[in-house]
């Protein structure tokens, strides 16, 4: 092998998460209650973006279990907002919560927090007039 690979296989593999492409991205969320006159859109941040992962379906008896990682871009500091729907009767509890990222880190997925599952089914859309959302 030529030293110019090694290095370059070196470098890659010690500086591969900081060159990783996982940072805060503006997002919109539609909100809406059966109850409620209307739907809320709510522009706020999330994490997103590319992180470095090893291939799991390598000789698992000849790599340490570290190198099997398959990260993910999740949270690393997040706050909650509480947005007020509008148009929803007396009888019904007119707030949602939402997660802000403030930072974003490559690791393994949280499910106390996070969803881990990318289910492309499911649309973010409103069926109802829609209201901006102003903090």
């Amino acid at each position: 092998m030529s030293p110019f690979f090694v290095m370059s296989l070196l470098f890659g593999l010690i500086f591969g998460q900081t060159a990783s492409l996982c940072a805060p991205a503006e997002y919109t969320i539609h909100v809406e209650k059966r109850e409620c006159a209307y739907c809320l859109a709510i522009n706020t941040t999330i994490c997103a973006g590319f992180c470095m992962t090893r291939d799991s379906n390598g000789k698992k008896k000849l790599l340490l279990k570290s190198a099997l990682s398959q990260n993910v871009c999740t949270y690393k500091d997040m706050l909650y907002r509480t947005a007020l729907i509008p148009g929803c009767p007396l009888h019904t509890i007119p707030y949602y919560s939402y997660p802000v990222a403030l930072s974003c880190k490559c690791g393994k997925c949280n499910t106390d927090y996070s969803d881990c599952v990318r289910e492309r089914v499911r649309t973010n859309y409103c069926t109802k007039p829609q209201k901006l959302c102003n903090l």
